[in-house]
């Protein structure tokens, strides 16, 4: 009853600062490693602020679930967490038969071992579902985030194991942050989200089915002029594009999706 009554006091449309070292967050997303491609994006994506509603301390040892070919947040969690924390990133399996898995972790191993000075202590799992989800060791991390994954999951009929793991692997009090594509309110749940837009409920209930009790909710990274109908659902805005030239500017001036920002707490 207690925790309910805390989880409904915090419940808010508003960010939750926590104290966290804000000058070496800043320094990291400032940082010379970080090409203007990646930080042309900050404007979308507020790491700043995301970071700091989901409370990530430098101290913390933190999984970062499927960070992609780019590691576009690993390259802004690895050296905030390099001197004092440890950070997690939970891959794609090598063994996985999937060419574009295989693609992108080769990209990512390259890349942390080209700047072992920023990525030398990240430590990368393996999560590859149901036969590998031992992402960190049980009940050892103190948050776990993933950056517009849920509907990956949920594709390939994987949701609940991974939130599973996800629960498994987070101490009690940890933790669990989810920024995703967010679908317009009251739409319809396709249950293999090949929109790639999600709904903010279905998230929540995926979440809460594996034991997480929401504490937030956050308006950072809304964007109010993506309606989640495009032709080629959320890959027909940037970065993807995927209609090339075909009204281009009209979402350019879109920008990137509308996007639900989570906290949850195990």
């Amino acid at each position: 009853m207690k925790l309910a009554i805390a989880a409904s006091l915090l419940l808010t449309s508003c960010s939750t600062i926590t104290t966290i070292d804000s000058t070496a967050l800043q320094q990291a997303i400032n940082g010379e490693h970080r090409s203007e491609q990646h930080k042309s994006r900050d404007q979308y994506r507020h790491p700043q602020q995301t970071l700091a509603f989901f409370e990530v301390q430098a101290d913390m040892a933190v999984v970062e679930i499927w960070p992609g070919g780019k590691g576009w947040y690993t390259e802004i969690l690895a050296p905030y967490l390099k001197d004092n924390g440890t950070l997690y990133a939970a891959h794609y399996s090598a063994d996985s038969g999937v060419p574009y898995f295989t693609k992108n972790l080769n990209k990512f191993t390259d890349k942390i071992t080209a700047q072992p000075e920023i990525y030398g202590n990240t430590v990368v799992t393996t999560l590859h579902p149901p036969k590998v989800i031992d992402i960190a060791p049980k009940g050892s991390v103190d948050r776990i985030l993933t950056f517009r994954n849920v509907h990956n999951w949920m594709k390939k009929d994987q949701a609940d194991t991974i939130f599973k793991a996800m629960y498994q692997a987070l101490k009690t009090g940890g933790i669990l942050g989810i920024v995703e594509h967010r679908a317009i309110e009251g739409s319809k749940q396709d249950p293999k989200a090949l929109s790639g837009y999600v709904a903010e409920k279905h998230v929540i209930d995926l979440a809460e089915k594996a034991g997480f009790k929401l504490l937030a909710k956050s308006e950072i990274n809304a964007n109010p002029k993506d309606s989640s109908i495009h032709p080629k659902g959320v890959w027909t805005l940037p970065p993807s594009l995927r209609l090339k030239d075909q009204d281009r500017e009209k979402y350019l001036a879109i920008g990137e999706s509308d996007r639900m920002t989570l906290k949850f707490v195990k």
